[in-house]
């Protein structure tokens, strides 16, 4: 599948996705297996270790430090033969560490949709509403401040190493560079599942929208190198 139509494709199934997650109950029904309604309590602790520092704080760290190897790498051997010849997709893997996260963070700032903490159902005080819809002027003038929980940041970051794909060249190492984006993403999305920060359906957005995003970024690389090309 050419890169078009992979791009019409994962933005058809992004709005698709945010659809059928706004007018059904999928969200609660999985949300309600990692809370107690008993104790009021989610089944796993925001400050609880080793589980905080390993899926929340260590692997922000490692992916930050993957995406500066990265780059140090293609500044100090750029005109090494090996950096030549994977130069295309280490840009690719650099560019959508920096966007992919950046995107999903200024989504968040936006969108006012609530955790699932957040949320009258699960102890909280907001109402259970869609994207598109909007909040009584009555509860904005009580909760004036905006509420950052779609989609999922955290995740994006996991989710930006599908960029992986355009890295390597061979069939099996696409779909393991793919495996990579993947675990990790969910990974990280499950974790902030379980502590009440996270939906179901802002991880599998935030992976769509990461896919998106990435396939935009290599459509961009990919025609700027036929440019220069061309023009040489």
């Amino acid at each position: 599948m050419t890169l078009n139509r992979q791009i019409i494709l994962t933005a058809l199934v992004l709005f698709f996705t945010i659809l059928l997650f706004g007018v059904t109950d999928i969200d609660l029904y999985v949300q309600d297996f990692f809370y107690n309604f008993s104790t009021n309590k989610w089944i796993l602790g925001w400050h609880q270790e080793p589980y905080r520092f390993i899926f929340y704080d260590g692997i922000k760290r490692l992916l930050i430090i993957i995406a500066v190897l990265f780059l140090l790498s293609l500044i100090v051997f750029w005109k090494k033969p090996l950096i030549q010849k994977y130069k295309q997709g280490m840009i690719i893997l650099i560019l959508s560490a920096i966007f992919v996260p950046a995107v999903a963070s200024g989504l968040k700032s936006q969108t006012n949709m609530p955790c699932p903490k957040d949320e009258v159902r699960y102890g909280g005080v907001y109402p259970r509403i869609a994207v598109w819809q909007h909040y009584t002027d009555e509860f904005k003038l009580q909760h004036p401040k905006k509420s950052k929980c779609w989609p999922a940041g955290h995740a994006s970051g996991g989710f930006a190493l599908l960029s992986l794909f355009f890295l390597f060249k061979k069939r099996k190492n696409k779909i393991l560079g793919l495996a990579i984006g993947f675990i990790t993403g969910w990974s990280m999305g499950f974790y902030k599942m379980i502590i009440g920060d996270h939906f179901f359906s802002h991880t599998v957005i935030t992976m769509l929208l990461s896919w998106f995003i990435i396939l935009l970024i290599a459509k961009s690389v990919y025609s700027l190198h036929l440019l220069k090309k061309s023009t040489s």
